[in-house]
């Protein structure tokens, strides 16, 4: 089986748990997701595992947690976070990847579908996500919002956005261009270091809206349920720049 790799996971291994941390944010997310879990017992899923940010500390909640990604560099990172948390996780192709069983929850966060770039294998990935639900499951979107996302840029096509982080002298600029009548969205980001030090990374992204990702799974036979624009259940706003869906596999 191919299995293809866009390259996040190189660009950004050693620093990734340096941007996305361990925070208020991570834990209010995954206190979501146990709540969306229709029954932890039926298994749970995430499309996109990573370094195991959100499927770690999930896993204290709803038990075992089995993860894919197609980065090596990633699964590696999270082989060595193993006595965190019941994960297991395997190299796959989220477009193609069948399984051997049905879950419970499948749920893909942190942009991963975005990082899909061809509409077509956007919608693939929600169809493999439907095939693996068992009937009364659920999944769980997180992705970049396009309408917050084009606001933010303030009518121009190219901006730059800083963040300083708690730790002293670290924080993250981003220089992000809209491309492709602003559907793609290409963000490169630089991460300083207290000690002097930055690292680099680009990602490019095919940003959506809610409507588009409900005619997906629509498409794959699940029935869209809740639009949000924050894990909190606030209700969606186009100004959000980020959104949460979900959807239920009928029983």
């Amino acid at each position: 089986m191919t299995i293809a790799d866009i390259g996040y996971g190189k660009q950004f291994e050693g620093w990734y748990d340096r941007v996305f941390r361990d925070d208020a944010s991570t834990r209010i997310a995954v206190e979501a997701l146990t709540r969306f879990h229709p029954d932890p017992s039926w298994g749970t899923l995430e499309f996109g595992v990573g370094t195991g940010r959100i499927a770690l500390p999930l896993s204290h909640h709803v038990g075992p947690v089995h993860g894919v990604d197609s980065s090596p560099e990633m699964l590696a990172s999270l082989e060595k976070r193993a006595d965190e948390g019941r994960v297991t996780a395997e190299l796959g192709d989220i477009r193609t990847y069948r399984g051997e069983r049905e879950y419970g929850l499948v749920y893909c966060v942190c942009s991963t579908l975005a990082l899909v770039l061809d509409p077509e294998e956007q919608h693939t990935v929600v169809a493999r996500a439907a095939e693996l639900l068992r009937p009364g499951g659920r999944l769980v979107i997180e992705t970049h919002n396009r309408p917050g996302i084009v606001a933010q840029h303030e009518g121009m096509s190219r901006t730059t956005f800083f963040a300083p982080y708690p730790e002293p002298n670290t924080g993250i600029q981003m220089h992000a261009t809209l491309l492709a009548d602003q559907r793609i969205w290409q963000v490169s980001t630089v991460w300083f270091e207290a000690d002097g030090t930055h690292r680099i990374g680009t990602e490019t992204a095919r940003l959506l809206t809610p409507d588009e990702v409900d005619g997906y799974a629509r498409d794959a036979g699940l029935e869209p349920e809740g639009s949000y624009s924050d894990w909190q259940h606030t209700a969606y706003v186009p100004a959000a720049g980020l959104f949460v869906t979900t959807y239920t596999k009928p029983a």
